[in-house]
């Protein structure tokens, strides 16, 4: 085989890969959202859940992609863990369809027709409307063109004439039960080192449709090929959170089940496989002519198709059933880790590694800006928790105060390390997200939450600095805060937490069903309040109800509460994506 033919092979499974991600992408920026509505409202039972896998993954051409969405639901408390499992197999039905469209690219000469498919595309990529349209045309007309130039490249290899490769497969005995595991082990790993299914059927499909490899080890390459995908899932799913790991580890146990069992019907079931596509097995080079050997070999694409889904739909059909044993199975494998909550500075929903679908992965940030969001509103009471204990500083039980009171700042100074991290980790990874080819929408949405993350992180640095100055006045001389002033400072503080609970509810819901109006009358309220303590304390300090350190150190926390209450509008103008 000269170099030229090499790289012409390796070219033209780069031209597959990439027309696979492209495509896949376009597909997502076009019904992304649409999807996830989807995922999340049809998932009632298992079979609802089942479909949904299939439908959804067949339109976005990507199991990573349902699996990822999936794994979001259950973290967000959407889907339960079963109803995940029914929606990972559905997965692995619906990404089947990929293997019919090359079986299809590898039967045919369909190199001419992408040409016309390609001048569609830039003439609508170029058009903003339409543009998705575009891209997928150039996605599947990239994938189309590395297919028919792999098949050429297999015809011009000659590799059903090519002794030495005839002679290496005929060593292994086909009748044997360690020669189909051979090729499953050659399979699983060959997925795992190229990172792509795709290309492993492709070559698959070119090998057995040239006559060079018996389609029995054919085959079994391609269940190789189920378990290399879900090792390099698992893999991936180890530095993400429980469910993720429980996603990923239901997927790999759903294919070894199918390969386990499949193993002991092996040749009836790809005997009855056969027959459905026409495939003659009994037929040899030596036993017909050259030309029908060759025509009846051309089949073994369809035949590897054909048995791709005929395994994916019996297996699920079995497994269907036993979802609430696997679920229990995956749970008591895989154990949740006891991380105290306080020293947790990993992200929930976002997965490094696991996600390999930008405009899904934006939805992974919003579920985590969700929990700083929440976070960041338990950090408010603890501030509150700490002027209450700051009010009791008297008596026998100072001591046990004193101990109280430094735990719980000392708990407040890990939020705001925490509050610090997550805003760069997020930050970071939308920065990686925003590299990838996004939609105008999708860029947007990133722009507000860079902001939103950063008006959060200001909430925290609030919380802090009202923290400190409680603590300054706690450890210093100063007297303590009169009655009507602590009473004030609650009130000023309840109306606080009522506008972060607004942003909350603005957080964790659809921003249609927001009324804006709420947040802006809490927010009057808080100015308005402040601007009449402001004035009533220059009143108080001047007949000497307290001293003017005491009514510096109140007002300190009062303007502290009122800028909080601005970064909360903020937040809520970010995410509406309007200006208040």
């Amino acid at each position: 085989m000269s170099i030229w033919i090499f790289f012409k092979l390796l070219g033209s499974l780069a031209l597959l890969m990439f027309g696979m991600k492209t495509m896949s992408e376009a597909l997502q920026k076009m019904a992304g959202p649409q999807l996830r509505h989807v995922l999340g409202a049809m998932t009632t039972n298992r079979f609802t859940g089942m479909l949904t896998g299939t439908l959804v993954t067949a339109s976005v051409q990507s199991s990573t992609a349902t699996t990822v969405m999936t794994v979001s639901f259950v973290n967000a408390g959407l889907l339960t863990l079963a109803q995940a499992i029914s929606v990972i197999m559905g997965a692995n039905i619906g990404t089947t369809l990929t293997a019919w469209i090359m079986s299809a690219g590898m039967s045919f000469d369909i190199t001419s027709a992408v040409y016309p498919a390609f001048f569609l595309g830039i003439i609508l990529i170029y058009q903003k409307k339409y543009r998705y349209i575009g891209d997928f045309l150039f996605g599947l007309s990239f994938l189309l063109l590395g297919l028919g130039t792999l098949r050429a490249t297999g015809t011009e290899m000659h590799l059903g004439q090519n002794q030495a490769l005839l002679d290496f497969f005929a060593s292994f005995d086909s009748t044997a039960f360690s020669t189909t595991l051979i090729f499953l082990l050659l399979g699983g790993i060959m997925t795992f080192c190229v990172q792509s299914s795709a290309a492993v059927m492709a070559i698959t499909m070119i090998l057995c449709s040239s006559g060079a490899l018996p389609i029995y080890q054919g085959i079994a390459l391609v269940m190789g090929e189920n378990i290399g995908t879900t090792i390099t899932s698992n893999l991936a799913a180890l530095s993400a959170n429980t469910q993720a790991r429980r996603a990923a580890f239901s997927h790999m146990f759903f294919n070894f089940f199918g390969v386990i069992w499949i193993l002991f019907v092996f040749r009836p079931f790809i005997d009855l496989v056969c027959g459905f596509v026409g495939y003659d097995v009994t037929m040899t080079k030596d036993s017909v002519d050259i030309n029908t050997f060759m025509a009846n070999a051309a089949k073994l694409s369809f035949v590897l198709a054909a048995f791709h889904t005929c395994f994916n739909v019996a297996n699920t059909s079995i497994l269907i059933w036993f979802i609430p044993q696997i679920e229990k199975l995956v749970c008591w494998i895989i154990k949740p880790k006891k991380v105290d909550e306080e020293e947790d500075f990993r992200l929930h929903f976002i997965t490094a590694g696991f996600m390999k679908t930008p405009e899904l992965s934006v939805f992974e940030a919003q579920k985590e800006i969700q929990s700083f969001s929440d976070r960041m509103q338990r950090m408010f009471s603890m501030v509150r928790e700490l002027l209450l204990l700051s009010a009791t500083n008297t008596g026998k039980k100072k001591a046990n105060q004193e101990t109280e009171f430094n735990k719980l700042f000392t708990r407040i100074e890990k939020y705001e390390s925490i509050s610090d991290n997550m805003e760069l980790e997020i930050a970071n990874y939308l920065d990686q997200v925003s590299d990838a080819h996004l939609s105008d929408e999708t860029k947007a949405k990133i722009r507000a939450m860079l902001r939103e993350i950063s008006e959060l992180e200001s909430i925290g640095d609030a919380c802090y600095n009202m923290a400190r100055t409680i603590s300054r006045k706690y450890q210093g001389k100063e007297d303590h805060f009169t009655e009507g002033q602590y009473t004030h400072l609650h009130q000023m503080m309840e109306l606080t937490d009522n506008s972060l609970t607004l942003m909350n509810q603005l957080m964790s819901g659809r921003k249609e069903a927001y009324d804006v109006n709420r947040t802006l009358n809490t927010e009057h309220e808080i100015n308005n309040y402040r601007n009449q303590l402001k004035q009533q304390n220059i009143i108080d300090v001047n007949n000497h109800e307290y001293t003017y350190a005491v009514g510096t150190i109140y007002m300190d926390l009062i303007n502290e509460c009122e800028k909080l209450g601005d970064y909360v509008v903020n937040v809520v103008e970010a995410r509406m994506g309007t200006r208040l």
